[in-house]
């Protein structure tokens, strides 16, 4: 049954939890998009295009959130108790730190189990849209925009330059068009002093109203003399381009579904079970390669090398006729080299194979890790809020920021050392959660006992009292006794 301490302490909770995700999301997807700017911007997204493409970020971006979130508001929950002295007075009641903990013990819990869900349900299938959205985004081509005095080559078999261009963006001079034909002898020119650009009211043409200018065309084979160059001078000319190369083609969803990203754990763990079969059959292969190629490794382990007459030949040479030994030879040459080049295909398979193994290992493990991180980090945040005793975003932040950074080092850096066959999926994955867990078990202990851990006052009274014990003043003089 929820006691009115359970209410009390849950609802001090709540609020900066959902602050601080809220807050943490968005400076993760301004991160993101700092990062793809370049080829993002310039592309003519229509609102809904973006819009989408910001909720998949973030369902993305949720499982690094919540951590942090957990982190930040149990600091600043305990912290903003302890310096209100609603800790000490709780204390003074005789309710142990454990028993006011439990609360929010048990709502990490819960976000734990909904984190879980989150990565194992829905983050497959928001980094299956988000990717599929953002290939598409950055293959499209970059958005109409011819600048003054500039060779615009973004529309296929057309190469543009405008001298001037009015305020208004419509009224345009000194323009020059060359379009390009391989299958002609030449390309075509039109030069025209002024002319208007406007695009079609449906987006697909762009069009181009010019006036007092000339058409230049060579017509005539390739390689010869007897050429036509044909020029016509207009008042009024209409130049039509298709954009419709600009518009954003949408990627079937399919072409990535078997990325290790867009899987669940059970789709994972069946994936996983393949790949382990397909690369242990690759030391069988490479058995029977040698086996079928080389026959005299079948007869390595008998006892008749012992007692054969090769054994005491000093060169396999003397055992050969001299004039079949070069043909001996090339064919020896021939073989190792057919056996070289199968072990180096087999060899880049099977490296293939296992760094597939080791990325579907790890997004394995990482679904659990991910999950367990918001129970560890409250388990770091709750205790060291209440030996710090303060509340705000000012200090809390500053510790949550501190060890989110450990967190985040080492489960990259558990990442990189997985990838790079330096660590096993486990030991990589798990090593943050494994290094943290100590920390908050030593902190929780330092938080029972009212420890001054992070007090500046106790530190100053240490350092005035070896201060004084070291003063001449203080010192007991020794009588001489001589």
């Amino acid at each position: 049954m929820i006691k009115k301490l359970d209410k009390l302490i849950i609802g001090a909770f709540i609020g900066p939890f959902i602050a601080t995700f809220f807050i943490t999301v968005f400076v993760l997807v301004l991160q993101f998009f700092w990062l793809y700017i370049d080829d993002i911007v310039g592309k003519g997204l229509d609102m809904i295009t973006i819009f989408t493409f910001i909720i998949y970020v973030c369902a993305t971006l949720v499982p690094l959130a919540l951590p942090l979130a957990v982190l930040l508001s149990s600091i600043m929950t305990f912290g903003n108790l302890g310096e209100t002295f609603e800790l000490v007075a709780i204390k003074s009641a005789g309710i142990p730190l454990l028993r006011f903990m439990r609360p929010l013990f048990i709502c990490s819990l819960v976000i734990c189990g909904i984190a879980f869900a989150f990565n194992n349900y829905i983050i497959p299938v928001a980094q299956l849209k988000m990717q599929t959205l953002k290939y598409d985004i950055i293959v499209s081509k970059p958005a109409f925009d011819i600048k003054e005095g500039v060779f615009y080559d973004k529309i296929d078999g057309y190469i543009i330059k405008i001298g001037k261009k009015d305020k208004d963006g419509t009224n345009i001079h000194d323009i020059l068009i060359f379009q390009h034909n391989y299958n002609l002898l030449q390309d075509y020119a039109t030069v025209a002093q002024s002319g208007k650009m406007t695009i079609s009211p449906d987006k697909k043409f762009l069009e181009f109203n010019l006036k007092n200018g000339w058409n230049y065309q060579e017509k005539g084979q390739r390689n010869t003399v007897n050429t036509e160059l044909i020029r016509i001078g207009f008042e009024e000319y209409k130049k039509v381009f298709d954009l419709s190369s600009f518009k954003l083609n949408k990627t079937d969803d399919s072409a990535f579904k078997n990325n290790y990203q867009m899987l669940n754990m059970r789709q994972l763990a069946t994936t996983i079970d393949s790949l382990e079969h397909t690369t242990a059959a690759y030391q069988k292969q490479a058995n029977t390669l040698l086996s079928a190629q080389i026959h005299l490794l079948r007869y390595l382990d008998s006892p008749w090398k012992s007692r054969s007459p090769i054994a005491k030949l000093d060169s396999i040479q003397q055992l050969i006729p001299d004039s079949t030994f070069h043909d001996a030879l090339s064919r020896t040459y021939s073989t190792i080299n057919n056996i070289k080049t199968s072990t180096d295909i087999s060899a880049v398979s099977y490296e293939n194979d296992r760094s597939n193994l080791r990325n579907h290992l790890m997004a394995w493990h990482e679904k659990i890790t991910m999950s367990i991180a918001c129970l560890v980090l409250f388990l770091i945040g709750a205790p060291l809020g209440s030996i710090i005793r303060k509340g705000g975003i000012g200090l809390p932040l500053i510790f949550a920021v501190i060890f989110f950074v450990i967190f985040f080092l080492l489960n990259n850096f558990g990442r990189k050392f997985v990838k790079q066959d330096v660590m096993l999926p486990f030991s990589g994955m798990w090593m943050a959660t494994i290094v943290l867990l100590p920390v908050g078990i030593f902190l929780t202990y330092k938080a029972m006992a009212d420890s001054q851990l992070f007090n500046r006052e106790f530190y100053y009274r240490m350092l005035k009292k070896f201060r004084n014990r070291n003063h001449p003043e203080n010192k007991i003089s020794v009588p001489d006794i001589s």
